[in-house]
Parts: structure tokens; C-alpha cells; sequence
């Protein structure tokens, strides 16, 4: 056998034997019965051309075709989730849920269970249509530069994102395992801006500029609130548990209230950190405690040197 051969292998067989071919979610599980990540992709993408039909496709699509249009769309989205969810349910009995109630249901019943939430989904569409139109609202009505509303939806990063959270957080309140993690990430990859499915967002949501956004899972944000770009809303620490490991399904990010205005590079931390409606959280603050209604937080100013040369001018 020549070098080349026996390179491959005995990688081969190195690889081979670091996998685990297994239904147990283990760090060298291989194999089994996974979501795939493209045809996740393409549910999103389907759908947010069923929010916003014309923004993503290279046809007109005219007043007469739209319903046929929309139609065709829902249904494979529909046909697609449905087959992703079911891949993906497992994953939701063998984590937590298969702790706390001692159950794994047969094929049968993760099937009809994924078929029941990719129903529910499509049920849900009108309420996230109509909340993202007062979403692109916002955008327009907080930006100057936005001329029309065809701008705010054809260009702004942010309202890609809040698409995508819209469409993610529902399937994480349906305790979808993984897929509603897939949208948002390669929504993160496309926009730069990272909201985890599992924070709650209020309606009127604008993010200007947006890149470099971090919205945590458990992050809670009211009505009309704007956030400008390289804004974390984070947790402080990660409590552990006896065997120190991180616990999770607890209020570790911030609160946002109503009619907050955060800008850019402000940090806010804390599961117990409430910004207090109306308030403002000026740029590149970092904040680690709550603050009442109509609070304005600005970072103490420090001052700046000019110098020419050695000279200070």
C-alpha cells in the first residue's frame, strides 16, 4: 500500500472509531435522524416571501397571482417544516422534557406532533404579518433616511432579522428543538445581527444599522423600542448547579420596557436589569443594574487630548 493510501486510511479509521451511531444526544454522536440545515433554510426563506412576497423573488408578482402565489409557498413550507420537525422532536424527549415527564413517544405520535405545530405555524402567519408591518411602521418613522416604505423592506438588515425572530420565536414558544436555532443563526451569518428565538419581542421593533446586535434568549423587549448597532443585551454570569454545570430555563438577560431608546455599543446586563419605560441608554454604556421610567443614561465624560506632533493643540 502506498503513503497515500495508508494516510486515508488509517484517517479513516481514527474518524470512524470517534463516532457514536446513536439516538443519544452525546458532543461524538453521529448519524440518526438530524434536521437538515438547508431545507430549515428554505422553510424560512418561503416564508418570509409569504410575509413580504416580492422582496426576495426575481418575478412581479401581480395582484392577480398573488393568492396562487402565496398558496404554493405555504404548502411547501408547510410540507417541508413538517418533515424537519419531525426529524428534530426527539431531540425535545430526550433532553429536558424526557427528564421531567419520563416519556418518549412512538414514530406515530412524533409525526402527528409534527404536523400539528407546522399547522399551528401557518395559523400564526396573519399575526406575524400584521406585527411586521408595524415593524417596517417603526423603521420608517425612526429613520430619516428611509424615504419609503419599499426601502425599509428591501433594504434594512434589521427588519430581515425581526422577520426571521418572528417566524423562530413562534416554533421555540411550540418547543421545537434546534430548527428555530438553525433560522437564526443563518440569519446572524446574513445580517450580522444574533436575537436567540427565545426572547420576546414587542411590536413596533426597530434595530438601525443593526450590525453586531446581540439579543440574548431570555431577553424580554416592549412596545416601540429602538436599539442602534453593536448593542448586547446579555446575562452577567451563568449560575451553576451542584455538578457545575450551567442551569438553564432561568431569566438570565435584561428587560427592556416600552418607548426605550438604546444606542450604539451600550451594553446591558442581567436577568434582574429592567430599563424602566421611556428611558434612553446613551452609546457605549455598560450597564449592569435597572433603571426607572424616563431615565437617561450617558457614559461620565472623560475628555479628549488634540495633539500636533508633541504639541497639544
Amino acid at each position: 500500500m502506498g503513503t497515500t493510501a495508508r494516510v486515508i486510511c488509517d484517517t479513516v479509521a481514527a474518524l470512524t472509531s470517534s463516532f457514536r451511531i446513536t439516538e443519544e444526544d452525546s458532543p461524538d454522536s453521529a448519524g440518526g435522524s438530524l434536521p437538515n440545515k438547508d431545507r430549515v433554510i428554505e422553510v424560512l426563506l418561503l416564508l418570509e416571501e409569504v410575509l413580504f412576497p416580492g422582496r426576495m423573488s426575481p418575478e412581479t408578482v401581480e395582484q392577480g397571482q398573488m393568492e396562487p402565489y402565496i398558496e404554493e409557498h405555504v404548502s411547501r413550507a408547510h410540507r417541508l417544516l413538517t418533515f424537519e420537525v419531525s426529524r428534530a422532536l426527539p431531540l425535545r424527549w430526550l433532553g429536558h422534557c424526557a427528564i421531567v415527564e419520563g416519556t418518549k413517544p412512538d414514530i406515530e405520535d412524533v409525526r402527528g406532533e409534527a404536523e400539528r405545530i407546522s399547522l399551528e405555524l401557518m395559523r400564526r402567519l396573519p399575526d406575524i404579518r400584521r406585527r411586521l408591518i408595524k415593524d417596517v411602521e417603526a423603521a420608517y418613522d425612526g429613520d430619516p433616511a428611509a424615504l419609503t416604505f419599499a426601502e425599509v423592506v428591501l433594504a434594512y438588515p434589521g427588519l430581515v432579522a425581526i422577520t426571521s425572530h418572528r417566524i423562530a420565536h413562534e416554533l421555540y414558544l411550540l418547543s421545537v428543538p434546534v430548527v428555530p436555532r438553525l433560522m437564526s443563526e443563518y440569519t446572524h451569518t446574513k445580517t450580522g445581527i444574533d436575537i436567540h428565538p427565545g426572547a420576546t419581542i414587542g411590536d413596533r421593533f426597530f434595530i438601525d444599522h443593526g450590525t453586531g446586535v446581540v439579543i440574548g434568549e431570555t431577553t424580554e423587549i416592549g412596545n416601540n423600542v429602538k436599539l442602534y448597532q453593536g448593542v448586547t443585551l446579555g446575562a452577567k454570569s451563568f449560575p451553576l448547579d451542584e455538578q457545575g454545570n450551567p442551569i438553564k430555563h432561568i431569566k438570565r438577560h435584561p428587560t427592556i420596557e416600552d418607548d426605550v431608546v438604546v444606542y450604539a455599543g451600550a451594553t446591558i446586563l442581567g436577568g434582574d436589569t429592567i430599563i424602566g419605560k421611556g428611558s434612553t441608554v446613551g452609546g457605549n454604556v455598560f450597564l449592569l443594574r435597572s433603571v426607572p421610567p424616563g431615565t437617561t443614561v450617558v457614559q461620565k465624560s472623560v475628555g479628549l487630548e488634540f495633539r500636533n506632533g508633541n504639541e497639544i493643540v
